[in-house]
C-alpha cells in the first residue's frame, strides 16, 4: 500500500528533474538564437556604414546632377537586395529557434505523457476492484489533453509557416519595386 505514494514520489521528483533539463535547453537555444541575432545586426551595421561611406564618396565626387542621380539609382537596387539578403537571415534564425522550441516541447510532452500512462498502468495494477472505470477515464482524459495539444502545435506551424510566407513576399514585393524605381531612373 505505500508503494502508491512512493511510486507518484518518484515520478514527481524525476518529471521536475526533466522539466529542469528542458527549461535549461530552451534557455540555452534562445540565448544561441540571440547570439546569432546580435552577431547578424552587428556585421549588417558594420557594412552598412562601409557601404554608406563609399556611395557618399561616390556622390559627392559627381561632377553634374545627372551622373548624381544615375549614381544614386544605382546603389538603389544593391540596397533593396541587401535588406531581402537580411530579412531572409533574421527569418532564418527565428524559425531555427522557433522549431527547436517546437522540437523540444513536442519530445517532453511525449516523454511526460509516457511516463503518466506508465505510472497509471502501475498503480491501477494495485487498484482496488472497481476502479477500472476511473483509471479508464483518466486515460481518456489524457488521450484528450494530447489530441488538443497536437492540434495545436498543428495550428502553431501553420500560424509560422503563413508568417514566413507573408515575410518573404513582403520583401519579393519590396525587392520589385525597388527594381522598377531604379530601372526609371
Amino acid at each position: 500500500m505505500f508503494a502508491i505514494p512512493e511510486q507518484f514520489s518518484n515520478a514527481t521528483k524525476a518529471n521536475f528533474e526533466q522539466q529542469f533539463a528542458v527549461f535549461s535547453s530552451l534557455t540555452a537555444k534562445a540565448f544561441e538564437g540571440m547570439e546569432k541575432l546580435v552577431e547578424l545586426n552587428i556585421t549588417a551595421a558594420k557594412a552598412s556604414l562601409e557601404e554608406s561611406s563609399a556611395a557618399t564618396r561616390q556622390l559627392l565626387a559627381a561632377k553634374d546632377p545627372q551622373e548624381f542621380f544615375s549614381l544614386a539609382a544605382a546603389q538603389t537596387q544593391p540596397t533593396a537586395e541587401k535588406a531581402m539578403s537580411y530579412s531572409k537571415q533574421v527569418a532564418a534564425i527565428v524559425a531555427g529557434t522557433q522549431a527547436e522550441f517546437t522540437s523540444a516541447a513536442e519530445t517532453q510532452i511525449a516523454e511526460t505523457n509516457r511516463k503518466v500512462i506508465s505510472l497509471v498502468d502501475e498503480v491501477s495494477k494495485n487498484a482496488p476492484a472497481g476502479s477500472e472505470n476511473v483509471v479508464a477515464a483518466f486515460k481518456a482524459s489524457l488521450g484528450n489533453a494530447n489530441a488538443g495539444y497536437e492540434q495545436l502545435t498543428k495550428t502553431g506551424k501553420q500560424a509560422a509557416e503563413a508568417i514566413e510566407t507573408n515575410v518573404t513576399a513582403a520583401v519579393n514585393q519590396f525587392t520589385q519595386a525597388a527594381q522598377k524605381v531604379a530601372g526609371k531612373k
